[in-house]
């Protein structure tokens, strides 16, 4: 991989920026955290080199200075909304931070569970955690909001929000996914530390999009897809370039509400903002990180081809509309993209033809191909016996491991006596091993045989390998791709002619 971005420097940049904007107030930074704080794999995918957990790092250095606060709307956990690159839902995410973040050495001050009407789900969760020992907040919508700011600034509005005592001078303010509540609650601490007296501030860390590159630098455009379902668009700030005579990209969101955000940190301070436009709030140096533009430029455009299918296969499950594709198709238009134009996408095309030509697995016939870092391309199908993903995994690992493709690696044995299990004990319709099956089935074959051990080791060699299947993987294979670290694309494809897959 070809490196495009400089963790070291944006470490520097980042930390200097945060520590400069903490000068401006007397006592308090509240600092919101847009964006994933731990594993950022957009971040890796669009620029190579980035560290998707830099951020981690860079909380470590001002572990001294900092707490944390972790937002979580309640209509997320109600509805149970996926983290797609994990496959968990947002409120396990909530609870896998918190266990990330002990393990970084850093803890949560306080849980707010923001928009919370008594939904069961909502409740279920604020007890769990109330039972660990974790403080939990619950912040009713805020009233007036966003057009009465009288009414939002105000005992009805964030005064009606219950304060959260911290002690440290920067108060970083994170959650899972957008519109989790971030900005609300630190406006609303904003609110409460002014009535006690308390000169703190605002800021906004958002790495995306990147204010001082192009609006149509790829890179932002990759932002705008993997935003494409809610709707966000980049823009040039209009208040910025008014102010400064300079140009800086933001987002429709943020230069949308800055006029109101504005006149609510006026009306809670009794003066004139420090802000004079969305960009000013932001401290985001990801931009002084770029070493490599064509690199970054070249990953980003992958990066929105990988959206286009994640959306198409998402329409074709029911979870996005027509019109999120489309705005990916349109971004892929105006930078001359194609489907085709990711490398593993026609050698999986053709694997899925192979397989066809074989007669397939119930008249399904599916294709994967996997590329290596060295260019070198593999492909698997599915047979009777085993799924595509699962074939594709055994012939990558062959292939780093130099075994001949006439060795098999799985004993025969083993092989039937899971599709037995499947078909006679647990009264399965489909009793071809999928990619997890498969890898246990390796694991007891590597018992015995030495060749499978040696291609079991090869399983950390394909961590951010790209790979594209011709069908919507089934549970056990998109687990085990994921658990493997490889970066997955689908055609909107299903894998069986049953709605549902036992």
């Amino acid at each position: 991989m070809k490196i495009g971005f400089d963790n070291e420097k944006y470490l520097q940049e980042q930390t200097q920026c945060i520590i400069e904007r903490l000068t401006h107030f007397d006592n308090k930074l509240y600092l919101e955290f847009g964006g994933k704080l731990l594993y950022d794999l957009h971040a890796a995918r669009v620029l190579p080199g980035y560290d998707p957990n830099v951020k981690m790092r860079l909380l470590q250095q001002l572990k001294d200075k900092i707490e944390i606060i972790l937002c979580i709307y309640s209509g997320d956990i109600e509805r149970r909304k996926v983290r797609a690159d994990f496959g968990i839902t947002y409120d396990a995410d909530a609870l896998k931070l918190i266990d990330d973040l002990k393990d970084w050495g850093l803890n949560i001050t306080a849980v707010v569970i923001t928009r919370y009407e008594n939904q069961p789900s909502a409740a279920i969760f604020r007890n769990k955690l109330q039972r660990q020992g974790i403080r939990v907040y619950t912040h009713p919508y805020t009233k007036g909001y966003p057009t009465d700011v009288d009414l939002i600034v105000s005992d009805q509005g964030y005064g009606a929000n219950e304060y959260i005592e911290t002690e440290k001078p920067i108060v970083v303010v994170t959650g899972p996914g957008p519109c989790s509540g971030k900005l609300a609650t630190c406006l609303s601490q904003f609110y409460h530390d002014h009535l006690r007296g308390i000169k703190s501030g605002y800021a906004k860390f958002e790495t995306f999009p990147i204010w001082n590159i192009a609006l149509k630098h790829p890179v932002n455009v990759a932002y705008e897809a993997a935003t494409a379902d809610i709707g966000d668009f980049n823009m040039i700030d209009p208040f910025h370039l008014e102010a400064y005579n300079e140009k800086s990209v933001n987002y429709n969101r943020d230069v949308e509400s800055f006029p109101v955000l504005k006149r609510i940190l006026e009306r809670i301070e009794g003066k004139s903002s420090l802000y004079r436009s969305p960009t000013d709030m932001g401290v985001n140096r990801a931009g002084f990180g770029i070493v490599d533009d064509d690199a970054v430029c070249s990953a980003a455009k992958q990066e929105i081809i990988r959206r286009y299918f994640r959306y198409s296969c998402e329409y074709a499950l029911g979870f996005t509309e027509k019109e999120t594709v489309q705005r990916v198709e349109l971004l892929m238009e105006d930078l001359g993209l194609k489907p085709e134009d990711r490398s593993v996408v026609v050698p999986a095309r053709t694997a899925a033809e192979e397989a066809m030509n074989g007669k397939g697995n119930e008249g399904i016939f599916c294709g994967a191909a996997l590329k290596f870092d060295d260019g070198r391309i593999v492909t698997g199908k599915n047979s009777p016996l085993i799924h595509a993903a699962s074939s594709l995994v055994l012939n990558a690992i062959k292939t780093l491991a130099s075994i001949p493709d006439s060795i098999h690696l799985l004993s025969p044995q083993i092989i039937e006596s899971i599709r037995a299990m499947k078909r006679d004990v647990l009264g399965m319709k489909t009793v071809s091993l999928d990619l997890e099956e498969t890898l246990i089935a390796l694991t007891i074959s590597a018992a015995t045989n030495p060749t499978a051990q040696v291609a079991m080791g090869m399983l950390k060699e394909l961590k951010n390998c790209e790979t594209h299947m011709t069908h919507i993987p089934t549970p056990g294979d998109e687990a085990g791709l994921r658990k493997l670290g490889i970066n997955i694309t689908t055609e909107p494809n299903f894998s069986t002619k049953s709605l549902f897959i036992s």
